[in-house]
């Protein structure tokens, strides 16, 4: 990244951070999202930017893909004609959720929203999501990209409710039956997991059961609202002296401790969550130093797997932010977590590039969540 673009990035880190963060000091559910609704044309411009490039880039193609008889040996666009981009059908999803999320909190005289409005017209038609939902309804592909895939559908459709616009209810309307077959599958198999997954990759269920509830807030499914809420508790109520210290994992883009405390502050009361967290992560500094979390190191960016860890950079900024906006305002831990918060996210922005596609395909979308604190 050149010296110019560099200062930009910083310049828009500084704008946003003095915008502030909306507290909720009663004692009300964390599932109140404050949601930010705007973010700077550079960074829009960037994030958009990569994203164009890759909704529609059928190649390279990482398919995981189960075959009942050889009728199935389809391309990836014959596959899944609204989600076969960005190198994979969970990146091609939150790809499309970075274009619908930046339309609607971004410029709205931004030069690329016409190209945008373009691409998701083409993806988001009856017919494609026809064929995505017989792909899901194929008895051998219960687990499809459960849990990670299917939330960040959950999270794009909840963006399309939450914008009062003519064509994002249109596009919502032809992505409902999806959508309710998504919800109807992930309310079947939550009461079966008898352990929550605590992995810091696609399985981990802390991070989809975060998207998940943010969406049945949005779209107001008490039923689903209820069932993550109670299986949260369940998983995670009782939990102590989560191993921060062991953290990342060397293909990591979610840390398995933050991610539940992001979680458990969606579904605790705050004096609540505040005494979870104490027991949680007991060592959280209250000298407001940044140091005690260090951001991860990703020694050769080309690499699919090893690039991960400049993901877990960003979901840490806006694990540890939310998590700082969550407890009451005289916490000492708040300024040691917003310290953290701002090395990860200044460290994590510097990798959205279009350098490599191993990390072009899916950067953007993680770094647009944070930047508009969607999960707030």
């Amino acid at each position: 990244m050149s010296g110019l673009r560099l200062g930009l990035v910083l310049t828009s880190i500084l704008a946003l951070a003095a915008c502030g963060q909306t507290k909720d000091a009663g004692e009300a559910s964390q599932g109140e999202r404050a949601v930010l609704t705007s973010i700077s044309p550079d960074l829009a411009g960037r994030f958009s930017t990569l994203a164009l490039d890759c909704v529609h880039r059928e190649y390279p193609n990482k398919i995981g893909h189960t075959m009942t008889s050889a009728e199935d040996a389809k391309t990836p666009s014959q596959l899944h004609p609204a989600f076969y981009g960005c190198f994979d059908w969970h990146s091609s999803v939150h790809g499309h959720w970075l274009l619908v999320r930046l339309l609607h909190v971004g410029d709205t005289n931004a030069e690329w929203r016409g190209q945008a409005i373009a691409k998701l017209s083409q993806s988001f038609t009856p017919e494609n999501i026809a064929v995505e939902m017989a792909y899901f309804d194929n008895p051998n592909r219960g687990s499809y990209e459960r849990p990670y895939g299917v939330a960040w559908f959950l999270q794009l459709t909840a963006e399309l409710r939450e914008w009062d616009d003519p064509q994002a209810k249109t596009w919502l309307a032809t992505l409902e039956p999806l959508e309710q077959m998504i919800a109807q599958r992930l309310k079947t198999w939550m009461p079966k997991l008898a352990y929550p997954i605590r992995l810091g990759t696609h399985n981990q269920s802390a991070f989809a059961f975060g998207l998940m509830l943010d969406w049945a807030r949005v779209a107001g499914d008490a039923e689903m609202e209820t069932l993550i809420v109670s299986r949260a508790k369940d998983y995670h109520l009782a939990d102590k002296n989560c191993p921060l210290a062991y953290e990342p994992s060397g293909e990591d883009f979610l840390s398995p401790c933050l991610q539940e405390a992001d979680l458990m502050r969606r579904v605790l009361p705050q004096r609540e969550f505040s005494r979870w967290l104490t027991t949680f992560l007991p060592d959280l500094p209250t000298n407001g130093v940044a140091d005690w979390l260090a951001p991860g190191i990703v020694k050769d960016a080309t690499d699919g797997k090893l690039v991960h860890l400049d993901g877990v950079n960003l979901s840490r900024a806006w694990n540890l932010e939310n998590i700082a906006n969550a407890l009451p305002e005289n916490d000492p831990r708040i300024s040691s977590l917003n310290a953290a918060a701002a090395v990860h996210k200044e460290t994590g922005l510097k990798a959205v590039t279009d350098t490599h596609y191993s990390g072009s395909h899916w950067l953007a979308s993680f770094a647009t969540y944070l930047m508009t604190k969607r999960g707030q």
